[in-house]
């Protein structure tokens, strides 16, 4: 059973994110808060393994809040659900150690299929979130880089096929009914990716994808 608590200042959005993902077995919602600074103190009460984390609230903010949990609980994963997809919020919570990104108008099941990857140490970014994450780069970066990293020409032409979508932004779920494979068969290839990349995560996947798309 994963763990989960909802951080939202907002009581509806959290009844509702409640009552979506109780349907779902295997999450158990342990608790709701309504600021950061409650957040934080569940989280070391409750121990949840992820945090739904919304981005604007007062008191204490989902960035600063993200930060504080990973500083003091590293082993509860932080998944951020928002309206807002601002460039700045996205960077601010991916480097105070968010494992991912969505927004509020998520499909539920892709919710789901998010915080389990996330519990697992998978990062979830939603579509258009990997764009806005490359244009951190300064231009012509790409072609600046002239080392292609070894691993991607032993990639299979299905492994191929996956990395290119995984860098638009798309779940294990939409990469598998784009490719009409099972979500397990989706699962292996991206494992067998980063383990062949030596990558951390899918962002890192993502970002690597794009920047030798060419080349793929």
């Amino acid at each position: 059973m994963i763990k989960v608590l909802l951080v939202d200042d907002q009581s509806l959005i959290r009844q509702g994110l409640r009552a979506l993902l109780e349907l779902e077995t295997d999450l158990e919602i342990v608790a709701e808060a309504e600021n950061g600074e409650v957040a934080i103190n569940l989280v070391e009460k409750f121990q949840p393994d992820v945090v739904l984390m919304d981005m604007r609230m007062p008191i204490m903010d989902g960035v600063a809040t993200t930060k504080e949990i990973q500083n003091r609980f590293p082993e509860t994963k932080v998944l951020v659900l928002t309206t807002f997809d601002d460039q700045e919020y996205v960077k601010a919570a991916l480097k105070n150690g968010a494992m991912g990104y969505l927004l509020k108008d998520t499909p539920s099941e892709e919710l789901a299929a998010a915080i389990r990857a996330v519990e697992k140490g998978y990062s979830q970014l939603g579509p258009g979130i990997v764009n806005k994450l490359l244009t951190q780069f300064p231009p012509n970066t790409t072609k600046q880089i002239s080392n292609i990293p070894p691993g991607l020409s032993e990639l299979t032409p299905r492994e191929k096929e996956v990395l290119q979508l995984i860098a638009t932004g798309a779940s294990n779920r939409e990469i598998a009914q784009t490719l009409y494979i099972s979500e397990g068969t989706v699962k292996n290839h991206v494992t067998n990716i980063l383990n062949r990349l030596d990558l951390r995560d899918r962002t890192q996947a993502a970002i690597l994808a794009n920047t030798f798309l060419s080349s793929l």
